[in-house]
């Protein structure tokens, strides 16, 4: 069933016109090698921005309307702060953008941002479930604990939706409605940041209204957070996330990682696929792999990055995959346009299959 709309977000407007709605016109972005033979793979679409915003390289449709799914905070929790959400220090901001792996730190902080509006766990509206973390999802277990709405990933982003429509007066009840003051606001954001309005409104995983735009305008809006001034909320958000990787992710996550090896990098990776990735001077990324495969994301994001002028010995130990057979490597999983392997290079943190 098709959400409530906000009729004002949705319109061609100030923003721009929305995104075509059609089946992306995706083309092959990731291979997977086993043996020296093609065994799988991945489609997908890229996007590389210059410095200037103007395209440096599209693979496939960056123009067609999706879900960037979690890779939409940022953007949410820009809207949010617009919205009147109350001061928060940069851990607790940097929550608000985070699909967190429910370690205790994240979920302390999410307790914290509660309490700031006299909320509980059991005002939050998102689904339960375990942590997405596998090792705090194990320890959760470990401890005779079942689904929880404080555990869920996206805790941070509703505890913080919860506070500001409490700061403004408006009802806690249907604060997920897509109709509700605080979604239209959020709306606005979105259009206003993408640059383009908003082809259609779903529910994302976690029960929030998700708004479909374009992963060019996705990109673009990364890249304005990351050029913003560090007193705007786009700059406030941007340096949270930049400051508390481990928060916006979790320990040892890929888009932790990344951050942690490129300063000064704004990242945010989302379900089924989805990645943005800027650099301070508006350089940036957008990947969506259009099968949803986590395992081919970082990989392309790599690819994309190297053509932004990152190095590549920086960029090694996110730009493939080994691929294994009997306990050993037999192949790997890299970007169809990435520069030639060397043995050196492929040490990720996972397997491929």
């Amino acid at each position: 069933m098709r959400a409530a709309v906000p009729a004002a977000a949705v319109r061609d407007g100030a923003a721009g016109a929305a995104p075509p709605v059609r089946t992306p016109r995706h083309v092959p972005v990731a291979q997977l090698v086993r043996g020296g033979i093609v065994e799988g793979v991945h489609h997908g679409s890229v996007v590389v921005l210059a410095a200037d915003g103007t395209v440096a390289y599209q693979r496939g449709d960056a123009e067609a309307a999706f879900y960037p799914r979690s890779a939409l905070k940022p953007l949410q929790a820009v809207g949010l702060l617009r919205a009147g959400l109350p001061p928060l220090d940069e851990a607790a901001l940097a929550l608000v953008a985070a699909s967190h792996s429910g370690d205790e730190r994240h979920l302390a902080t999410v307790r914290r941002i509660l309490r700031h509006g006299g909320l509980t766990e059991d005002d939050l509206g998102n689904v339960p479930d375990l942590p997405y973390g596998t090792a705090e999802r194990h320890a959760w277990l470990g401890r005779g604990l079942g689904p929880g709405r404080l555990a869920q990933n996206c805790s941070g982003k509703h505890a913080a939706m919860l506070l500001t429509a409490r700061a403004r007066g408006w009802p806690l009840d249907g604060y997920l409605d897509a109709g509700h003051p605080l979604q239209r606001e959020l709306a606005a954001t979105v259009a206003e940041l993408t640059g383009q309005g908003i082809a259609h409104v779903t529910v994302d995983g976690c029960g929030a209204p998700l708004f479909a735009v374009s992963l060019l305008g996705l990109t673009r809006a990364a890249a304005r957070l990351a050029t913003a001034a560090p007193d705007t909320d786009e700059g406030r958000v941007a340096g949270a996330m930049r400051t508390h990787p481990e928060l916006v992710s979790g320990r040892g996550r890929d888009v932790a990682r990344l951050v942690g090896a490129l300063p000064g990098l704004l990242a945010k990776d989302g379900f089924e696929g989805v990645q943005i990735a800027a650099l301070p001077d508006g350089r940036a990324v957008g990947v969506k792999i259009a099968d949803g495969a986590d395992r081919a994301r970082m990989p392309v994001t790599a690819a994309a990055l190297a053509r932004c002028g990152i190095d590549p010995d920086v960029l090694a130990p996110f730009a493939t995959a080994p691929v294994l057979g009997g306990g050993a490597e037999v192949g790997h999983l890299r970007a169809v346009d990435a520069p030639a392997d060397r043995p050196d290079r492929n040490r990720p943190r996972q397997p491929a299959g």
